[in-house]
């Protein structure tokens, strides 16, 4: 890998790490759910008349967009806004690696190897140990959220696996305009059209900033980037930069919302990463082994599907 694109997978992990720090920001501003249908408008208006016309079916378009944009962020957002902490949820949302291994297992008949079984096994403790740590002074019903957001984000990893898409940044627009009009319904029927308004009426340059960098800086520049990285390299060389982001999203939160990270949350850390690399960079077994070049090229790690995983919020 040249310099050039070293640097800019680093950078794609930073933008992706420093998001979840922006999305608590945001959550200061706007209802959780609000919030991520707005994410979704800025990213699809006006990207949508400018990166052409679908590359992949329908089907496959709607079926990322409710699981990705709907349940997964929407989980996410509520989530963080009942009290799960930025740095935690941009680690523990790194679970989605295991549950994309076993819900492919299920529904594409992908066998994990034992070493893949393994790196499960030790992301499990580490989610364990985070559980436990965040047990001392959290909400573990916001905790269990980001779980079920990470499930969400294991199926629209399959899914997506599934739909192969040709063109990352064109596939991720497009999904983008899926979720707003049901999130936006979901808002008015839960957080109220009241406080809705209210936050739309209050909007400030800071709360402008916090929509234009969740949608553009890490959909439109962070999808986009990675899919240029994949198309030029393997896979499994550009893969490894995506265990960056748990660690610049601990880092940024730590130093830009003053979370403490306590030495369990720093072992949670160790286990869940290296549980999620064993994973995600293992050598597949079975149908996976014999994957195209093509469906291999394409798969994204938060927001983008790597070797199976997707991008981290």
């Amino acid at each position: 890998m040249r310099p050039t694109h070293l640097c800019l997978a680093v950078l794609v992990a930073a933008v992706w790490g420093v998001n979840f720090t922006v999305i608590e920001i945001g959550l200061d501003h706007f209802p959780p759910l609000l919030f991520s249908a707005l994410r979704f408008l800025v990213a699809a208006l006006p990207a949508v008349f400018f990166v052409g016309r679908p590359k992949v079916a329908w089907k496959w378009i709607l079926g990322v967009g409710l699981a990705l944009g709907v349940a997964k962020f929407g989980l996410l957002f509520v989530g963080m806004d009942a009290g799960m902490p930025a740095g935690l949820s941009s680690l523990v949302l790194q679970i989605q690696a295991v549950f994309t291994a076993l819900i492919a297992f299920v529904v594409l008949g992908e066998r994990p190897t034992r070493i893949r079984l393994l790196g499960m096994a030790v992301a499990l403790c580490g989610v364990g140990l985070a559980a436990v740590d965040e047990g001392t002074g959290g909400p573990l019903g916001a905790f269990a959220l980001v779980i079920a957001a990470a499930v969400c984000w294991g199926v629209s990893n399959v899914l997506t696996r599934k739909a192969s898409p040709p063109d990352s940044l064109n596939f991720m627009v497009w999904v983008s305009t899926v979720p707003v009009l049901p999130l936006l319904l979901l808002s008015l029927l839960t957080e109220g059209p009241s406080a809705d308004l209210a936050a739309l009426r209050a909007l400030d340059w800071q709360g402008a900033g916090v929509i234009l960098y969740v949608a553009w800086v890490t959909t439109v520049f962070g999808f986009g980037a990675w899919g240029r990285l994949l198309r030029r390299h393997p896979a499994s060389t550009v893969a490894p930069f995506s265990l960056l982001v748990p660690v610049f999203g601990m880092s940024s939160a730590a130093l830009f919302l003053g979370e403490p990270v306590s030495g369990l949350r720093w072992c949670a850390a160790a286990l869940l990463v290296g549980g999620v690399a064993l994973t995600s960079l293992a050598p597949a077994s079975g149908k996976a082994a014999t994957a195209s070049p093509r469906s291999a090229r394409v798969r994204l790690p938060d927001a983008p599907p790597r070797d199976r995983a997707e991008e981290p919020a």
